[in-house]
């Protein structure tokens, strides 16, 4: 029981941090839908304009909607895991800094920039 009320009293001493813990979660949750929901978007306008570009612009269009969808779930899954992390650390009143979301989250941008400027350059109706 003892344990118990010290993890509680612990958590009201930090209730800041676990209030900022959360709305940072929500903002990787929401960046995760907008990306998703942007790469959705790129795709269906592709092929609702009825480009006829080619296959290879076709499947760069699935790739680019694909890709955007795998790094959507990618940042659900790791701001999850960041989450939790976070709030044990503030139990314990511990901190050590992350790193490898915001570089996965680049590198995964950077592929995703990557494809949509060949299918730029490969598109006939943008150029």
């Amino acid at each position: 029981m003892k344990s118990y009320n010290k993890i509680k009293v612990n958590q009201l001493k930090y209730a800041q941090q676990h209030l900022a813990n959360e709305r940072t979660f929500l903002a990787w949750i929401r960046t995760a839908i907008a990306i998703v929901g942007i790469g959705f978007l790129a795709t269906e306008l592709h092929f609702s304009i009825g480009n006829k570009s080619g296959v290879f612009v076709d499947l760069l269009a699935i790739l680019l909607g694909g890709t955007t969808v795998l790094l959507g779930i990618t940042l659900i899954i790791f701001s999850t895991i960041n989450f939790i992390k976070s709030k044990k650390q503030i139990e314990k009143s511990e901190f050590y800094p992350k790193r490898h979301l915001a570089l996965l989250v680049s590198i995964l941008l950077t592929v995703i920039s990557i494809i949509s400027i060949f299918y730029l350059l490969l598109n006939d109706r943008v150029i």
